[in-house]
């Protein structure tokens, strides 16, 4: 194999039924952002049509164990159809709200050969073939000369499904071992070199987006190691400009649950690569994070949502950093109106000093004053106020 290969597919993209849509997803760009989860009664329904017209196109008779396994093989079909319009309604939601792809633009997929770079390419590929815009996609992923990986698997892959891609051969794992002491995790080395290599190759090619596999529970362990081991408040971006603006990052995945990831690369059967560096290691702290948000997420299954919410609702001056927010340089702008205690009494003590700070010594306290009070308490001050009518008694005999 070459230092870097590439296959350019020369047959057109097989279009389906997708095609007709003429944006990223014509429901998606229309829905509020508010509304991000699905219509569960119309989903369900929707798939239990799509089943029942398979089940009719297939003369299924559920009955034998053949017929079970192929009602079966029915039922996932249709999961498989709803989870993908859920990731291609959040993926494309990513791409809007953070203006991730342009027209004209050349988007470099870094695709490892895991769960998460195997469904980004996937989606984007969908999303390509009916969004509103132009762009193009190229693969690439970088072997990284790991003992016992498997080289053939991902060149595969790529092939059979006509991607562009490219190959990169480079042994940064002689030099993690090198630099790494004995015991230490190997993950932020080795995300150094990579990064440094395929921000250069994406600059030679053209490339003018990076596009990598994060999603949003990447985010949120980020955030929490961060916090934790960093004392920084910050995570990975949705999208990023690299230090010497040479290149832009961009993380179309950043809505995008890891469970939903995981049931869509066993349904879609990709072929992953483990990764035997830095993934067989024990102790990491990410894991250990990661471990703490899985079972956050099972005890209260909303909790991730509204951290992840909260990541895109910061309020500078309600946190502590000076460089974020000028506290040095608050000052009062009090107005004239004065706002007497609402209470039954004030006692002072020690008059004398008070007097001498100059402060009073008797302040005035009032019960009830309308022009700070609610609505609801005016309304019930005027309705008290209004004489009260008797209404008069008629004698039923008369």
């Amino acid at each position: 194999m070459t230092a870097a290969t590439l296959f350019t597919p020369t047959f057109p993209p097989q279009f389906n039924e997708l095609s007709t849509n003429a944006d990223f997803d014509n429901h998606s760009l229309e829905t509020d952002r508010h509304s991000m989860e699905y219509d569960e009664v119309n989903d369900e329904l929707n798939d239990a049509m799509d089943v029942a017209a398979d089940s009719e196109h297939a003369g299924v008779d559920y009955g034998s164990a053949e017929q079970l396994a192929d009602e079966q093989a029915l039922t996932e079909t249709a999961i498989f159809r709803k989870l993908q319009k859920k990731l291609r309604r959040q993926v494309s939601w990513a791409i809007r709200d953070f203006n991730m792809i342009e027209d004209g633009d050349v988007v470099m997929v870094c695709v490892s050969g895991g769960k998460d770079s195997y469904t980004l390419l996937d989606i984007l590929l969908l999303l390509k073939r009916i969004a509103p815009i132009n762009f193009d996609i190229v693969a690439v992923n970088l072997d990284q000369k790991q003992p016992g990986y498997p080289e053939d698997i991902l060149p595969a892959y790529l092939n059979e499904q006509g991607i562009a891609h490219y190959i990169l051969e480079k042994d940064t794992y002689s030099i993690v071992k090198s630099v790494v002491p004995e015991g230490k995790t190997y993950c932020s080395a080795c995300s150094r070199l990579r990064r440094g290599s395929l921000y250069g190759f994406a600059k030679q090619i053209g490339a003018t987006k990076i596009a990598l596999g994060h999603h949003r529970d990447d985010m949120l362990a980020t955030f929490f190691l961060n916090l934790f081991h960093g004392g920084a408040l910050k995570s990975m971006p949705p999208k990023l400009l690299s230090d010497d603006k040479q290149n832009m990052l961009i993380r179309p995945l950043a809505y995008v649950e890891e469970k939903d990831i995981i049931e869509y690369a066993r349904l879609k059967a990709f072929p992953i690569i483990p990764c035997n560096l830095c993934g067989s290691q024990t102790n990491l702290q990410r894991a250990i994070i990661n471990d703490m948000l899985r079972e956050w997420d099972n005890a209260h299954p909303q909790r991730l949502a509204s951290i992840f919410k909260a990541m895109q609702n910061v309020a500078p001056s309600q946190l502590a950093d000076r460089e974020l927010f000028d506290f040095e340089h608050l000052s009062l702008d009090r107005d004239d109106n004065e706002r007497l205690f609402e209470g039954d009494n004030i006692q002072a003590g020690q008059t004398d000093s008070l007097a001498d700070i100059g402060l009073p010594v008797a302040p005035k306290t009032q019960t009830f004053n309308p022009k700070f009070a609610s609505k609801q308490q005016t309304d019930k001050a005027i309705e008290s106020s209004r004489p009260t009518q008797k209404i008069p008694t008629i004698n039923p005999v008369i």
